[in-house]
């Protein structure tokens, strides 16, 4: 198989048009390995909390303080509805972007989903002193990720076309196994024709 950076796994990913959507928890990776298949791949990087902060100007925290998390959730999955329409974009998601029924149902219709993993030590260790992680501004963060980990695992799973452990893991070898699973995926798929 050819290493990512060839240009006919290039000229493959870019003739195709189709959407690669990172879903998981907080602290796997989501944004810095979207970046690196972003530039690998010579497509358009998004990131919907990112995207959130922009058509708001406000940052996620205070978002989360006004409006709670409902009023969050209503903003993300108007972003992921309008985000997974485009064409040929790598976007990584919030952790609980895979809460709403309609969000799942678009990623996992409109691209490639690929959920990255980790353990729950790993993403403690990563998101651990974090302070633009509402959910995590807790007396107990470990406690925190266990339950939302427990609630959201099942939604991943279901969501997801490829999932890759992310733990103890550079993201530089993350996004090369992600390309190397995407390829055979595509060459085991028929072009989809416009």
């Amino acid at each position: 198989m050819p290493d990512f950076q060839e240009p006919a796994g290039q000229q493959q990913r870019m003739d195709r048009r189709e959407n690669i959507f990172l879903i998981g928890p907080m602290g796997v990776g989501k944004s810095t390995i979207g970046r690196l298949l972003a530039t690998a791949l010579n497509m358009p990087f998004h990131d919907s909390d990112r995207e959130i902060e922009f058509v708001t100007g406000a940052d996620i925290p205070w978002i989360f303080d006004v409006e709670g998390e409902q009023g969050f959730r209503i903003r993300e999955a108007r972003m992921i509805d309008t985000l997974s329409q485009r064409e040929g974009i790598i976007l990584a998601t919030g952790g609980g972007a895979i809460l709403a029924p309609e969000s799942r149902r678009n990623l996992h219709s409109r691209g490639t989903v690929v959920y990255l993993r980790a353990s729950v030590a790993q993403q403690l260790e990563r998101t651990g002193k974090d302070k633009n992680r509402p959910l995590l501004q807790t007396e107990n963060p470990l406690a925190k990720i266990k339950e939302l980990i427990k609630i959201r695992e099942p939604l991943y799973r279901e969501t997801a076309h490829v999932t890759i452990d992310t733990s103890r893991r550079s993201p530089r070898s993350v996004s090369t196994e992600i390309v190397r699973q995407l390829q055979e995926r595509w060459a085991a798929e028929p072009a989809k024709v416009d």
